[in-house]
């Protein structure tokens, strides 16, 4: 079939819905007789310049804006997946590809590229596919056919002969292979494995680990790896898989998973009431964000901790805009700087940390409600039915009448039968978290009413925010659902899809490491269902729409 090209010099107007169906339609000369796309996933901003910097340079500039993702399952991840690309978002990919070609050809940066040609204002059909199938490779995580070469290889001659400039010409040969829809979905190939079994052929593999574990594209190490076949093979398998989990890089590649998981994206858009709340800035937002994120890495990898402990630990790491949040002194010499709550100060884990108290509460005050059912949702996978539209929230509301507390009226508007159910399910933890104001700081009264931080969750009856903790960590729900999310995350899947059978043998060992994130992605990854796809069906393949050259 025809593949889109040439939207430098032409921005087509089209959608491309991004289904199943699709996904198994559109393959192109570097499917085998034999293989189907059989998944694609659209880039995340995050992958998309990750992927450029490593590719180009980190000098390399991505100068654009990208269209916003949605939750599915409780990760953004899984809507890669389902996405559409509107003519608003082409347009700006096409922009985006143009910029950075027009950077990597730039004067300043030609001693990288892997050749040089014999005239500058000329055409050099021997220079020009070198560079092509270099970067193409890394763009496209795979080699790239005769057919794909040949075609950006003939654009550049074309435009290098009209414009008498050998990088302009090449310019528009990279901005082809950067607007692709090669690259812009991770394009996941898959074969016949014997058995009416198709498992993802190995540089879709190769492909889905490097997202995973370092959020980027794969590197030339895992590619070789890929193109040698040593990807289908469990040695070969494990001693990439171990070299991507002992980098460094493995940090990022979990900042990305956690700020996933954790929703922590929501900051764009939280704000709170300048008037009751003078020292709540984007700067405190930002800084508690990272709090949050340096929290978890640090457990999760630095420390090589038990990931359940993310539920009570009081340990953290504090700049001055969050020791100010937190009425603590500044007596510290770095910009961020390891600290530990005292036991008394009421913190555990995460769920007591700016970033947690300050997206899910109101503008002008907390919410149980909402701190109860993002508990439920990230932590337990529970998610909490929308309330009916007709709802009467007027007695939760109602701060200046007879009832004080928001407990009081919260227990109130749950007398409505209609309710009581989702309340009573996610209340008592919100309740529980009431010595946080919005922006998480300490508090102990409301109204001029000592605060009641008991709580009782499945008979079980604890106070405050250290119980709760407590609660989370003993309760097999919570490493359960990380697991489940790490699986969705790692394969683009909606976590409320995804039967526990799926990643048994990986939560086994997850929970016989003592819950430690590493054991939990190796043994996950190297299970021999990892990598298995669904077989593509005929239907699929006759009915979807093509994506053409405009």
């Amino acid at each position: 079939m025809k593949r889109m090209r040439n939207l430098a010099i032409s921005i087509p107007s089209l959608i491309v819905m991004v289904s199943g169906a699709m996904a198994a339609d559109i393959t192109s000369a570097r499917t085998g007789a034999n293989s189907e796309i059989v998944s694609m996933r659209r880039l995340t901003e995050a992958e998309y310049r990750n992927s450029i910097a490593d590719i180009f340079g980190t000098e390399i500039e991505v100068r654009g804006r990208f269209e916003p993702m949605i939750r599915v399952g409780g990760l953004q991840a899984a809507s890669t997946s389902v996405l559409s690309v509107t003519p608003v978002g082409f347009e700006s990919f096409t922009k985006l590809a143009d910029s950075i070609a027009t950077q990597a050809t730039e004067e300043k940066y030609r001693a990288k590229l892997p050749c040089v040609p014999k005239s500058a204002k000329a055409p050099d059909d021997a220079c020009t596919p070198q560079v092509l199938s270099h970067f193409g490779r890394m763009l496209y995580r795979r080699p790239l056919t005769e057919d794909e070469l040949q075609s950006a290889v003939n654009l550049s001659h074309a435009l290098a002969e009209s414009q008498n400039d050998f990088y302009a010409g090449l310019r528009y040969g990279l901005a082809s292979l950067l607007q692709a829809p090669d690259f812009v979905f991770r394009m996941e190939t898959a074969v016949p494995a014997g058995n009416k079994q198709w498992v993802l052929d190995s540089y879709s593999r190769a492909t889905r680990l490097s997202y995973l574990m370092w959020d980027s594209t794969p590197d030339a190490e895992l590619l070789q790896a890929a193109e040698k076949g040593d990807l289908n093979t469990a040695a070969g398998l494990e001693k990439q898989v171990d070299r991507l989990i002992s980098s460094p890089r493995l940090d990022v590649g979990m900042r990305a998973f956690f700020n996933d998981m954790l929703e922590l994206d929501n900051f764009d858009t939280v704000s709170k009431d300048s008037i009751l709340y003078p020292k709540w800035s984007p700067s405190i937002a930002a800084s508690a964000k990272e709090e949050t994120l340096r929290t978890v890495i640090d457990l999760a990898l630095h420390s090589n901790g038990d990931m359940r402990d993310l539920m009570t630990t009081r340990k953290t790491f504090l700049n001055r805009n969050l020791a100010a949040d937190y009425q603590l002194p500044f007596q510290f010499t770095g910009e961020w700087m390891p600290y530990e709550f005292e036991p008394d100060s009421g913190r555990s884990g995460v769920l007591t940390q700016a970033s947690m108290l300050a997206m899910f509460s109101h503008p002008g005050r907390s919410s149980p409600t909402k701190r109860g059912v993002a508990v439920m949702d990230i932590f337990l996978c529970e998610p909490t039915p929308a309330p009916p539209a007709n709802v009467d929230f007027s007695v939760v509301n109602d701060t200046s009448g007879p009832l004080k507390t928001v407990r009081e009226r919260l227990m109130a508007h749950a007398n409505n039968s209609t309710c009581a159910s989702c309340h009573n399910h996610s209340d008592p933890i919100g309740l529980s978290l009431e010595g946080f104001d919005t922006i998480g700081q300490r508090r102990s009264m409301e109204n001029g009413q000592l605060i009641d931080l008991t709580a009782t969750i499945q008979g079980r009856k604890f106070v405050g925010a250290a119980g709760l903790g407590q609660f989370l960590h003993e309760n097999p729900k919570y490493p359960l659902c990380l697991a489940r999310k790490v699986y969705a995350y790692s394969r683009g899947v909606n976590s409320e899809d995804v039967p526990a059978s799926a990643f048994k043998a990986a939560y086994q060992a997850f929970a016989n490491s003592g819950f430690r994130m590493r054991s939990l992605l190796k043994s996950m990854v190297e299970d021999k269902d990892y990598f298995s796809a669904t077989p593509p069906s005929s239907e699929s393949n006759s009915s979807a729409p093509n994506v053409a050259d405009q």
